[in-house]
């Protein structure tokens, strides 16, 4: 058999300012503002810390579990790849979870924006009824043309 060699694209990383509810698959390079590591609760072993990160256009608090929370310290450079964005409660979330990485940068020339925080903007969910998004809904009266109304007294 003939080795075949892999050619892995670089990947391409985006400003904080460009995430948005659920999406997954973003690359970031940050700088940690701040950390806080919450309390363990009693019987278990997983660490977490909410970390604000962030670059020159916005910043957002980095869930990190286990590991990740030895290299969020305040004033770190930090290289996420593969993070997801959680909604909890009604805000933001960046998360990396097994498939993603977190790891020390070389120091990065980042002054974080703290004015523009996304973990701060709410997000409501929306339900779109359905009726009203299928094509084949019956218009209501005021909504359909004259030829429409037309020919709908014309067949009665």
């Amino acid at each position: 058999m003939t080795a075949t060699t892999v050619v892995k694209r670089q990947p391409v990383f985006v400003s904080c300012d460009k995430l948005r509810p659920d999406t997954r698959g973003h690359n970031l390079k940050v700088k940690v503002v701040e950390a806080n590591q919450l309390a363990v609760r009693p019987g278990k072993t997983s660490r977490l810390s909410e970390c604000l990160v962030g670059d020159e256009t916005a910043t957002i608090i980095l869930t990190a579990r286990n590991d990740q929370v030895d290299l969020c310290k305040p004033g770190a450079c930090l290289i996420v790849r593969n993070a997801k964005i959680d909604m909890f409660r009604t805000s933001m979330r960046l998360a990396v979870d097994q498939w993603g990485k977190v790891e020390l940068a070389s120091e990065l020339d980042i002054t974080p924006n703290v004015d523009n925080n996304l973990s701060n903007i709410e997000f409501e969910l929306v339900q779109v009824p359905l009726e009203a998004s299928t094509p084949d809904a019956e218009a209501p009266e005021s909504a359909k043309t004259d030829t429409e109304h037309a020919a709908d007294t014309s067949a009665t």
